[in-house]
């Protein structure tokens, strides 16, 4: 609803933010960078969990959802080709207008489909960010596969240098490793899974279980793969670790045959 001015009343929903895509890199054989531009506050908005806007390949006039004064999503009516899928920003800089996002190409998602054939001048939106669920301990435990790489790398930068722990993530093989700046207590353990397609691994269960529970209660685990991975870690650490839920923060990023997205 508008005043007779046209401008948009209090409560009115408001548009999403649209982000132009400036530059694109290939940083593994999987994993695609894609770098976008938009205004420092959609910017800071951006991250560190964002809910990204995926329009169809090549449509160059999405049909953008509005954001309701409660923050949900309000959708057009009728077809419109707009996917909403979760993911975790690498780097924000509202300074510079620039959020990076990471997509990994396995599969055939609208994200992956959008990301194999992204150029600059493409749009996507955001609507909404939220936390990651960490929070700082003397102790870390961080286990991921490649989804989880942003976060992990994000989780890794802000850790104080006294920090001690472990970073666990599953990959496809040496090709797929990330740089990842980690405080000098924090071991960084690549598992490959080979030719293992995505999704039907154990190495990220195996590995955890393998591990003795650290010393003290200044510890916190933070997870995030596919769902069925992420299942079987959760429950050895509430298990056998005996980690209250104040001490862990475990989340399926993705499952195996189905794409993940908030409803709507």
């Amino acid at each position: 609803m508008t005043d007779a001015a046209g401008a948009s009343l209090p409560g009115d929903p408001r548009p999403v933010d649209v982000l132009t895509v400036v530059s694109v890199a290939d940083v593994t054989p999987s994993v695609r960078r894609v770098v976008l531009s938009g205004g420092p506050d959609a910017v800071a908005a951006a991250g560190p969990t964002v809910n990204l806007l995926v329009p169809r390949v090549g449509d160059a006039d999405p049909r953008w959802p509005v954001v309701a004064r409660d923050g949900r999503i309000v959708w057009p009516a009728g077809a419109h080709g707009v996917s909403l899928r979760s993911y975790t920003a690498r780097r924000q800089d509202p300074d510079r207008g620039e959020v990076e996002i990471d997509f990994v190409l396995h599969g055939d998602g609208p994200a992956a489909a959008w990301a194999a054939a992204a150029a600059p001048g493409a749009l996507l939106a955001v609507a909404g960010g939220g936390p990651l669920g960490e929070r700082p301990a003397g102790t870390l435990l961080l286990a991921g596969d490649e989804t989880a790489l942003p976060a992990i790398s994000r989780i890794l930068a802000a850790a104080g240098p006294a920090t001690r722990g472990l970073a666990l993530v599953e990959v496809a093989g040496p090709q797929e490793e990330q740089p990842l700046t980690a405080p000098a207590g924090v071991e960084v353990r690549w598992l490959h899974r080979g030719d293992t397609p995505p999704g039907e691994s154990t190495l990220l269960a195996d590995a955890v279980a393998a591990l003795e529970r650290p010393d003290g209660e200044d510890l916190f685990a933070w997870v995030a793969a596919e769902s069925a991975a992420v299942r079987a870690v959760r429950a050895d650490l509430r298990g056998r670790w005996g980690l209250s839920r104040a001490q862990h923060h475990a989340i399926g990023y993705w499952r195996r045959g189905r794409a993940m997205a908030p409803a709507g």
